[in-house]
């Protein structure tokens, strides 16, 4: 034991050496045991700070020396990045990926909703819809190699415009399966396809897979998921980009493809079905004229394929794509026997399955037909940066090269609907509303025109953004809004947006939607949309299952509250 009146020991000075003998060799001593417990010290320090209270206690009450103090140092960092691994051997993982996948991602969101759906007639009758709702869409995509890439996404519905699922429709329906049913919701496939990009500027696509054209809402409703194939090229030039789309989508499949004797569908003798094919050319380009500062614009031409009209000796399947297109509906008051199921789908009062001059078999007063249907679209945006904020001026402009001849034709069908009682609705009263009407010949155009503004740092475009849950940031936010008018004749009545506006031709109006980032994948979106007749002579045609009954809509209310959790 060292003497109490001796001062203390300085082993960082000359004076050590003369000590006596066996004072030095006990601080050795002390010393070499003590140093296993250093380098544990420093071992489970935090990342061997050098600052750690523990050593610098140690230094400065001379029991080490700062050698020492270095050396214990450098063999715990040894021991933890060589020999850590021997100590927590690797745990096998249970998930097992095949050999040909590159990468994989988890992605989709969860979204709830409450909605409020009102129309009005000409008859001033009113119909609203106060629903709560919900949705699900989970995916996994991600690359193969040798350039494919590959993804899958299920939704909870089986509407391709809405993969949304009412709150207890499940406990109405037959049979009864009692409250919070789950009758009404499922597990579909959303999209399911494979691509290859062999380099930057060439990409195919085949498959049931997202909307592969530049586009907006007015044209497409953002929830369709075309099916058959895609390509897609882009080329840079300074600061030009040029690109070209190209789509071939299975519009309906019709099977079988020849049919003789007694072997044909709808209980006819023989038949052929040509499958329909919609077809779509896209070029345009897009200009980053400076940094804060851009702008794209595009042309499309769309047209239908392997349409064929119903006649008596070869009828087509149901819903009669290939026939003329009325879109005048069928509501006429409470006191007309067509009633509600002005849609044309359903009328239920026919006494024959047609004629010769009007062949579309149940369906007279037909929502879908893709008859003279050539369409010319042209999306456009201006994005520019400023104040810290992302401004975008965008629309959408489009016009139907064949849309007299759908007009003449839709009046012509309507006309006759109403000169045969016989064939279509022989208790049709003398004091209906229902009227001929001349051929809209004008009515072949629709557009759209919007103004954005949002937090930096997020992508934006048509069905982009934090209003749409495609992109999201904690406290970022954004409002959007435009204006928009479709008449009756003008786009493909089957592709309109069911939401805004109720998915109908002939109506125009305002959309505003403003969205808000609570956290870094929660979003809360307000919508709204307001929308009237363009045409009072014409119905709005098309056909939703939201409200299927309403034809003519002559004003449409909407409004939109939901909560999304992206992933």
């Amino acid at each position: 034991m060292l003497n109490r009146h001796h001062r203390a020991v300085d082993t960082n000075s000359t004076n050590f050496h003369k000590l006596p003998l066996f004072q030095s060799v006990r601080i050795r001593a002390i010393r070499v045991s003590l140093f296993p417990l250093f380098a544990f010290l420093v071992l489970t320090a935090r990342a061997a700070d050098p600052s750690d209270p523990v050593l610098d206690l140690l230094l400065q009450k001379g029991i080490v020396t700062e050698a020492e103090v270095q050396k214990a140092r450098a063999e715990s960092e040894r021991i933890r990045t060589n020999e850590f691994a021997n100590l927590m051997p690797p745990v096998e993982s249970k998930w097992k990926i095949g050999k040909a996948i590159k990468n994989i991602e988890l992605f989709g969101d969860a979204r709830l909703r409450f909605e409020h759906r009102q129309t009005t007639t000409g008859e001033n009758e009113r119909l609203e819809l106060d629903r709560g709702r919900y949705a699900l869409r989970l995916g996994l995509r991600g690359e193969a190699f040798d350039d494919f890439y590959y993804g899958l996404r299920l939704d909870t519905a089986a509407n391709p415009r809405s993969p949304w699922v009412t709150f207890g429709t499940s406990s109405s329906g037959v049979p009864y399966q009692g409250p919070y049913g789950k009758s009404t919701a499922g597990i579909n496939v959303g999209q399911l396809y494979l691509g290859w990009k062999p380099t930057s500027w060439v990409d195919i696509t085949v498959g049931k897979m997202p909307q592969p054209l530049y586009t907006t809402p007015m044209v497409w409703d953002s929830d369709f998921a075309p099916e058959g194939a895609a390509e897609k090229f882009s080329y840079q030039v300074g600061d030009a980009t040029f690109f070209a789309n190209f789509g071939q989508f299975v519009y309906q499949d019709v099977n079988p493809a020849y049919a003789a004797g007694g072997l044909g569908f709808n209980g006819f003798s023989g038949n052929v079905g040509d499958a329909i094919f919609q077809i779509a050319w896209q070029g345009g380009m897009s200009w980053q004229f400076t940094t804060n500062l851009s702008a794209k614009v595009g042309a499309t031409f769309y047209q239908y394929m392997g349409l064929r009209q119903s006649t008596l000796a070869r009828p087509g399947p149901s819903p009669y794509f290939g026939d003329v297109f009325v879109g005048e509906g069928a509501y006429a008051g409470p006191q007309s026997p067509l009633g509600p199921g002005g849609a044309g789908l359903n009328l239920g009062n026919l006494t024959t399955q047609g004629t010769p001059a009007y062949p579309s078999f149940g369906y007279p007063l037909n929502q879908m037909g893709l008859r003279h249907l050539s369409i010319l679209e042209f999306p456009f945006e201006v994005n520019f940066r400023m104040s810290k904020l992302n401004w975008r001026l965008f629309g959408d402009v489009s016009y139907n090269l064949q849309g007299s001849e759908r007009a003449e034709e839709a009046a012509q069908a309507y006309a006759t609907f109403l000169a045969s009682p016989v064939q279509f609705n022989p208790a049709l009263p003398a004091t209906s509303t229902l009227k001929p009407f001349a051929a809209q010949r004008n009515d072949v155009k629709a557009y759209q025109i919007g103004l954005g503004v949002g937090s930096a740092g997020l992508k934006y475009g048509p069905i982009q953004g934090l209003v749409y849950g495609s992109d999201s940031k904690k406290h970022a936010w954004e409002i959007r809004t435009y204006w928009q008018h479709v008449e009756q004749y003008a786009l493909d009545p089957n592709l309109l947006d069911s939401d805004f506006f109720e998915g109908r031709a002939n109506l125009e109006g305002i959309y505003g939607a403003l969205a808000y980032g609570f956290s870094q994948n929660v979003i809360g979106t307000l919508r709204y949309g307001y929308a009237w007749r363009v045409n009072k002579l014409l119905g709005t045609g098309g056909n939703n299952q939201d409200i299927p009954q309403v034809n003519p809509i002559d004003n449409y209310n909407i409004l939109q509250l939901d909560l999304t959790l992206r992933f």
